[in-house]
């Protein structure tokens, strides 16, 4: 029974580990291709016409915020058009209505668009705007984004010698990354993907993609492409596949950022990271085998791609490694030196981090202070992450589930207003994580076998500090 229980732990690990040689790859990569930067373009003598989408769903607190940058980007006024996609059913609908008319009454070129059903959510919105647009180009802004005003300046010269680049995508920037150890650890593994992935994805053409938000299409790409799906919830994953499948260009400009809000909540983070997982998980299902066949693609770029849309399958792994601890804890099964390969491995995502980091900011060392709560939420929220791509892989809903804003509020008022958590029964199974972790270090002690000591120590204090903060968000 042991020795049956060791394989499969070692079976698991070993598919992990192919995640750890992954980001062994993108270090080689990055390296290869770091000062293959795209050169600036020179402004084109006629600026073509640009429509700004800002797709909302009851975000009353940031929706000012995110009009007044909009209305403040730099462009000729004649060539740009604001749209305002208002799906809410809160009080975000008189505000926002106010405000455009306000700036309509100041001569701004922006109107709202609102349904009367939130068939689709946001891609669904996104779709049935797109036939009626006239632009050449479409930037879009989630409700947590704040561009800057040359951000239309900076990004539209790409397209114009280049008339098969379809999407232009930005970095992301964090408008609260010091406001909590929570958020300084998402800010890390944000710049991991932005400052070391997205760069690697789009020098080396490895299927790079579009983020959802802070980007500029090429309409016509859109279009050749099929224009936006509803049947994943990542639909800018789903599009940007179509799009690079169809011979199109992507760029991303990892000089030219677009300042964003982090989720203040845990119970928001972990929407949020479900959502991707699930949506990651659906576009696998559509396109894996399209990619996977596509050998106009290198072999290099069609695995790279298939990794990084299944890499969230690590999290259930990993609670299948925690399962199988105690049952080879207690009958004090010993694994030989040679596992040691496996730590050599699984090294590339952590230095992938902190390459992250030091590639970005100067003052790098001193934002790492947040890189144990990064490692603390990668595992804790493997449960939630979990779920839903078990509900990719078998449910038949997919309904949408928006990651809320706080924008100025302070974090307990925050907790105090209308976009209060629901309790998520989740959180039983992330306290028995923590409690069967916790048993698997009495167990070491009691049977003198320290090797996965850090394992699960690590696991508890995991799953015990997001079950906290969950518990503490929406019973408090």
């Amino acid at each position: 029974m042991s020795e049956f229980l060791a394989a499969l732990y070692i079976l698991l690990l070993s598919l992990i580990s192919i995640y750890g040689v992954m980001g062994l790859l993108t270090i080689y990569l990055y390296w290869r291709h770091r000062k293959d930067k795209p050169a600036a373009p020179a402004p084109p003598t006629e600026w073509p016409t640009v429509t700004v989408q800002l797709p909302i769903f009851n975000e009353q607190y940031v929706v000012e915020r995110l009009l007044k940058t909009a209305v403040n980007l730099h462009y000729p006024p004649h060539k740009l058009h604001i749209q305002l996609l208002d799906d809410s059913t809160d009080e975000t609908s008189p505000i926002a209505a106010r405000l455009v008319r306000e700036y309509q009454q100041q001569g701004v070129n922006i109107n709202i668009i609102r349904r009367d059903n939130r068939d689709g959510y946001k891609a669904g919105a996104l779709a049935a705007t797109l036939p009626h647009i006239e632009s050449d180009f479409i930037a879009i802004f989630d409700a947590d984004f704040a561009p800057r005003p040359d951000f239309l300046y900076k990004t539209i010269p790409h397209f114009i010698d280049t008339p098969r680049l379809g999407m232009v995508q930005t970095r992301w920037e964090h408008l609260n990354a010091d406001a909590s150890a929570l958020t300084g650890a998402q800010a890390i593994a944000l710049d991991k993907h932005f400052g070391m992935e997205q760069i690697v994805r789009h020098r080396a053409d490895l299927f790079p993609k579009f983020n959802g938000s802070g980007g500029v299409w090429r309409r016509q790409c859109m279009i050749d492409a099929g224009g936006w799906h509803d049947d994943t919830v990542c639909e800018d994953l789903c599009l940007s596949t179509r799009a690079i499948l169809g011979g199109w260009q992507f760029r991303f400009l990892a000089d030219v950022t677009a300042p964003a809000e982090l989720p203040t909540s845990v119970m928001a983070y972990k929407s949020q990271q479900a959502r991707w997982s699930k949506g990651s998980m659906q576009c696998l299902q559509k396109y894996g085998i399209e990619i996977a066949k596509d050998t106009r693609f290198t072999p290099i770029a069609r695995l790279y791609a298939i990794l990084s849309m299944s890499a969230y399958v690590t999290q259930p792994l990993l609670l299948g490694m925690l399962l199988l601890q105690i049952p080879l804890l207690y009958l004090d099964y010993h694994f030989s030196a040679w596992m040691l390969l496996f730590t050599i491995a699984g090294i590339g995502q952590p230095l992938l981090f902190i390459m992250g980091q030091q590639s970005l900011h100067s003052d790098w060392k001193w934002r790492l202070r947040h890189l144990p709560a990064m490692l603390l939420l990668a595992i804790g929220t493997a449960p939630s992450n979990s779920r839903a791509i078990w509900q990719a892989l078998f449910g038949h809903k997919h309904p949408f589930i928006r990651t809320p804003k706080n924008g100025e509020l302070t974090p307990s008022a925050a907790e105090e207003g209308v976009y209060r958590p629901n309790f998520d029964p989740i959180m039983f199974i992330e306290v028995f994580f923590a409690l069967y972790a916790a048993l698997g270090l009495f167990l070491i002690y009691w049977q003198e076998n320290i090797g996965p000591v850090f394992f699960l120590f690590t696991c508890t204090a995991a799953f015990s500090y997001i079950a906290r903060l969950g518990w503490r968000e929406t019973t408090h």
